[in-house]
């Protein structure tokens, strides 16, 4: 979800992987057994061949996600919830699994579902096995180096377009009516996220508390229902190397039914600008050719024909990140918990939710809240 908690779900380039993590190992996947990974596999995709190999992928640090491979060199990509004590409802894969595979006939870019395993079908938690899907995953500085100015461009002004195409998809005719409550998104998301932050926090932030309290006073009214991704941003989608197209959109682990101006202003929070406070994950949106987060603003509007203005959009933005410092703090408790659910970019300091909270203040401040 999240800076911080975005997984590269399916996709990017192929990752190195080191002899010792061959299927000799009883356990390619933590908490997940090789013998029956293999046979399930095997049963989902009857050419697969064994040996498999395992390696994970992404700098996220929500659900484990890992690239498989078999001897044919043929690719999946394996999701699992983190390890240890979990917050209730938080890193549902199955759930996800459910998103993705009723956007499967939909215009909207997703990777294909190839099976799911409940508790104790393969390991000691649910996994999800989907498709592998080749592009560019725009997880750190050096991947957008790789891509050409007008790729980058490309890529970002896609997102508001690809919010568009989520925000539209009809939510009975893929059976997603039921996917979350229908009652108004803010009061649900404030109220969630504050019992998350009680149950995850590990030392008292009154800066938060207050900006919770500002927030709550400062509610939009509701405009519609309809299907959020809740963690849009350009770490979260799988790229043509080429032209920025967008191939697949990922980590649907946050996805509900709600708002969808929160969207935007989820994008918008993870989008760097001026002086403000640059998570170290996106500073390759500061490199030439990606938009500014007013172009985001003008595309959404004029691909979906909503109006979006302060103070509403200004609501929105304040209240993801407040909602991603509340993960950042999740990430740091569970890495307290099991270092298995490290991912290799390490953990988020204490000093990058203070950061999140006073640029959230200041969002709401600039635009009156």
């Amino acid at each position: 979800m999240n800076p911080l908690n975005s997984d590269p779900v399916a996709g990017g380039e192929a990752p190195e992987r080191p002899e010792s993590q061959v299927a000799e190992s009883s356990y390619l996947v933590p908490g997940v057994d090789t013998a029956q990974l293999t046979s399930w596999l095997t049963t989902l995709v009857p050419d697969a061949s064994a040996p498999l190999e395992a390696q994970r992928i992404g700098f996220g640090q929500s659900n484990l996600t890992y690239v498989l491979s078999d001897a044919a060199g043929q690719r999946w990509v394996l999701r699992r919830p983190p390890m240890g004590d979990l917050l209730h409802s938080a890193h549902d894969v199955l759930r996800e699994a459910r998103i993705l595979s009723a956007l499967g006939p939909t215009d909207v870019p997703v990777p294909r579902i190839y099976g799911v395993a409940e508790t104790g079908e393969v390991g000691d938690g649910p996994v999800v096995l989907m498709e592998f899907v080749d592009g560019v995953v725009i997880s750190e500085v050096a991947a957008s180096r790789m891509l050409p100015e007008h790729a980058r461009y490309r890529a970002g002004i896609a997102l508001p377009g690809t919010l568009g195409r989520i925000h539209a998809v009809d939510l009975s005719a893929v059976n997603l009516t039921d996917l979350a409550s229908h009652s108004p998104y803010a009061q649900r998301q404030l109220k969630r996220w504050s019992s998350q932050w009680e149950h995850s926090k590990t030392r008292e932030l009154m800066d938060l508390d207050l900006l919770t309290d500002r927030l709550r006073a400062a509610v939009p009214p509701a405009r519609e229902l309809a299907l959020v991704h809740g963690d849009m941003h350009i770490r979260n989608i799988v790229v043509d190397a080429a032209d920025g197209e967008i191939r697949a959109t990922l980590d649907w682990e946050l996805a509900t039914l709600g708002d969808p101006i929160a969207d935007l202003g989820t994008t918008l929070a993870y989008w760097p600008e001026g002086n403000e406070t640059i998570l170290p994950e996106f500073r390759g949106l500061l490199l030439p050719g990606y938009p500014q987060r007013a172009e985001l603003v003008e595309r959404y509007c004029l691909t979906t024909g909503r109006d979006v203005t302060d103070p509403e959009l200004a609501f929105w933005h304040a209240l993801a990140l407040w909602k991603i410092a509340i993960i950042a703090e999740g990430i740091l408790r569970r890495a307290q918990q099991d270092s298995r659910n490290r991912a290799s970019s390490g953990v988020p300091v204490e000093e990058t939710v203070t950061d999140l909270v006073a640029l959230a203040h200041d969002i709401a401040k600039r635009a009156g809240i």
